[in-house]
């Protein structure tokens, strides 16, 4: 389970179950977990400080590189 932060101010966005051990380029609505802190403009998903965070595709999120770490550990299977 990872939690995914923004990378500007580290204010916690949400939490994600990532399957398989490669990068987190997209983040699928229903492996969401819990939500704690964003906002959708459009269909970009925006920090509360500002930053944009990524992009809403239907499914799933397209995270934008550099916009967010995360912490936690992925799932191999």
């Amino acid at each position: 389970m990872l939690i995914i932060k923004c990378a500007a101010c580290r204010n916690k966005l949400w939490k994600y179950d990532k399957i398989g051990p490669g990068e987190v380029l997209r983040c699928h609505k229903d492996r969401i977990q819990k939500m704690f802190n964003h906002e959708i403009r459009g269909h970009k998903i925006h920090c509360p400080c500002g930053r944009e965070i990524g992009i809403d595709k239907g499914s799933c999120y397209k995270m934008i590189a550099k916009s967010f770490t995360y912490r936690g550990s992925k799932r191999n299977s």
